[in-house]
């Protein structure tokens, strides 16, 4: 089973910690970390615009990709969402595969 690390923000962090909490208790991810909030500076429609974001790192399996995908579109409130997913090269196989069970 292959990890995956899924990396959005969200503008705020009670929108950031709901969709932690339902990513979570659905066992789509085995964790999820809310970062601490930070400035994103980005083009945007021919402008240069910027905002105060709070990341999440979610921690899944690929078979879950487009489930977590669809999950972050219909709870988040930007037009383009920042959807990253990550495949280690490496890990703690038994980091990895308490990710597998915790989401199967």
């Amino acid at each position: 089973m292959e990890a995956l690390l899924v990396i959005t923000s969200l503008p705020e962090r009670e929108q950031a910690s709901r969709l932690a909490q339902k990513l979570v208790e659905s066992r789509l991810a085995a964790c999820v970390n809310i970062q601490a909030g930070c400035d994103s500076v980005y083009a945007w429609k021919g402008a240069i615009e910027s905002a105060a974001e709070v990341p999440l790192l979610i921690k899944t399996v690929a078979m879950h990709y487009r489930a977590v995908e669809e999950m972050i579109r219909n709870h988040h409130p930007y037009e383009l969402p920042e959807i990253l997913a990550v495949s280690p090269c490496n890990g703690l196989p038994e980091y990895l595969g308490w990710i597998e069970s915790e989401t199967l």
